[in-house]
């Protein structure tokens, strides 16, 4: 029965879990443990040594009598859970007691209750973990210890003796067996309530995977009616349901929905519906209430704490799942608006240029002009919408790289060439709008340097396994060493501009893509620059494909 209580307290489990005990806790233990061991002397059985007669509970012992009694066990405890500090103070307290009642082996008992404590102290220091064995041990040879001291120091020894030899075993064993029993029941206690514990928080994380897939959009019909599906399996209830303000959004069970209710600011509320006992419990979501979660019972035993705590626990957990769900959008939207801003920061650079090749043109060969006109029209038209659309095809983005450099080519007649390597039956993965050309418009910048007699630009679009694999090489003089490091990472400062609309690209592809399909910048042996990134073959924006991706 103490063992019992000893694991509805608080301050003895502190005692077995923590290795050092603070000054205050060693106090409670000795006092409780001192508590235990008188109990265990009242409830002992008085011998009279003289007439061989027992007696139970024993409160003042005559000359001629001797105690036995379940007292180490106490002190042997106390020394095992404390250790030698905690055991010592019980030990004395104990025996001490043990004193006062007389008889004439009062002293040989007291003074081996305090050895008793130290014994088992030295157990406690020598044992990161106590085992049945070892309570066993420690208690029966406490007792063997007292068998000695009467023997030792009780007088006549010939009373002694026959004290000894009537109840030295049976104490030696109900000593060692009560402290291996004692610890036994501790930990069965602790064990089970640890197992109970293991298997609720493994349901909670069941029920958080299973559920947050169905939350992301927010608490409708549809995702309450899954939720309320997968609670029900979990927890042994007759039916369980979801309401909003409303209306029932879903009912999974046997029975009727309860009718709407109000908890109002209560944790939860229990009431009667037909023929089943409700529980219900809000789910906050935030400081907003998103609905109640509503478990069945069809008696009110049913719906005991532990039913009550599951509710309150899953309801909590909805709460948090949809609030997180909510965040979850409200970054996404966040991030959605940021590409946007990033696609809006990328313009035509060239667009006087152009004009002014147009106007120089009109005069002298219109056809040419009107072309250029076109490809013009077509280049900024394709900028406007980018700023709209979240995706388009590679076609589409070749078809606006070839309209920007039929610009550059009649700007530069005989100084800059394009040279195309397309698989044509990979265009339909899809890329974020506004990627191909702020490459290919910085291969075209940097191929036409004064030391350069004639610009190449290569682009080059194939397939390799799951991804699409874009290069866009130049033979200009090539990125300085230093530079390549930093360029597509941050803005950086050179004559030939300031690097943001490749920055821009390769924030862009990392948001949507991940990390394996940034901007890789390579040094070309030959002369110039290679610049190259891949994007999955789906090329849609999801973890999958972010996973998926392969850089090359």
């Amino acid at each position: 029965m103490i063992a019992f209580v000893l694991t509805r307290l608080s301050f003895f489990r502190e005692i077995i879990y923590r290795d050092h005990l603070e000054n205050d806790q060693r106090i409670k233990a000795i006092f409780f443990f001192s508590f235990f061991g008188i109990i265990g002397t009242y409830s002992g059985i008085a011998f009279n040594s003289d007439s061989g007669q027992f007696n139970v509970w024993a409160f003042d012992l005559a000359n001629e009598e001797a105690i036995a009694n379940s007292r180490v066990i106490g002190i042997v405890m106390a020394g095992l859970f404390g250790g030698w500090k905690v055991g010592l103070g019980t030990g004395l307290i104990a025996g001490i007691h043990r004193y006062t009642l007389g008889g004439f082996t009062d002293i040989a008992c007291g003074s081996a209750s305090v050895l008793a404590g130290l014994i088992a102290g030295r157990f406690h220091q020598k044992k990161n973990g106590i085992t049945l064995s070892t309570a066993f041990f420690a208690g029966a040879l406490s007792e063997c210890l007292q068998m000695g001291m009467i023997l030792l120091i009780a007088k006549p020894f010939d009373r002694a003796l026959i004290l000894v030899e009537q109840i030295g075993i049976p104490m030696i064993l109900a000593n060692g067996l009560g402290a291996a029993l004692f610890l036994l029941i501790i930990k069965s206690v602790i064990n089970e309530e640890e197992k109970a514990a293991a298997l609720q928080a493994q349901k909670t994380l069941r029920l958080a995977s299973e559920t947050i897939k169905h939350l992301r959009n927010g608490l409708d019909a549809e995702s309450a009616q899954l939720i309320c599906e997968i609670v029900h399996k979990e927890v042994p209830t007759s039916a369980v349901s979801i309401m909003n303000h409303e209306r029932i959004l879903a009912f999974v069970g046997t029975g009727k929905p309860a009718p709407p209710l109000n908890v109002g600011n209560s944790a939860y509320t229990i009431t009667k519906s037909g023929y089943d006992t409700v529980i219900a419990a809000p789910i906050q979501q935030g400081a907003k209430n998103a609905g109640l979660l509503l478990f069945y019972f069809r008696s009110e035993k049913e719906a005991t704490e532990l039913a009550i705590e599951s509710l309150l626990g899953i309801s909590s957990l909805l709460g948090n799942q949809l609030k997180m769900a909510e965040i979850e959008k409200t970054f996404s939207l966040a991030k959605e608006a940021e590409i946007k801003a990033l696609q809006a920061q990328i313009s035509p650079h060239f667009l006087f240029n152009s004009l002014n090749t147009i106007v120089s043109l009109t005069r002298i060969e219109p056809d040419k002009a009107r072309r250029l006109l076109l490809s013009l029209s077509h280049f900024l038209r394709k900028n406007l919408s980018a700023t709209t659309a979240e995706w388009t095809t590679l076609l589409e983005e070749l078809q606006h790289v070839k309209a920007y450099l039929s610009i550059e080519e009649t700007r530069f007649e005989d100084k800059l060439s394009v040279r195309y390597h397309i698989d044509d039956t990979i265009l339909h993965a899809m890329v974020p709008p506004l990627t191909l050309q702020p490459i290919v418009e910085n291969a075209v910048k940097y191929s036409l340097s004064e030391t350069n007699s004639h610009s190449e630009v290569t682009v080059s679009i194939k397939q390799c396994k799951d991804s699409v694999i874009i290069c866009v090489c130049d033979n200009g003089p090539g990125i300085e060493v230093e530079q390549l490091a930093i360029i597509g990472q941050q803005p950086v400062s050179s004559d030939n501009g300031s690097g943001i609309g490749l920055y821009n690209v390769n924030r862009r592809l990392i948001m949507l893509f991940g990390e394996t399909s940034k901007l890789i910048f390579t040094k070309r042996e030959s002369g110039g620059t290679s610049v190259s990134f891949s994007v999955p073959m789906k090329g849609m924006v999801n973890d999958e494909s972010s996973n998926t991706s392969t850089r090359r």
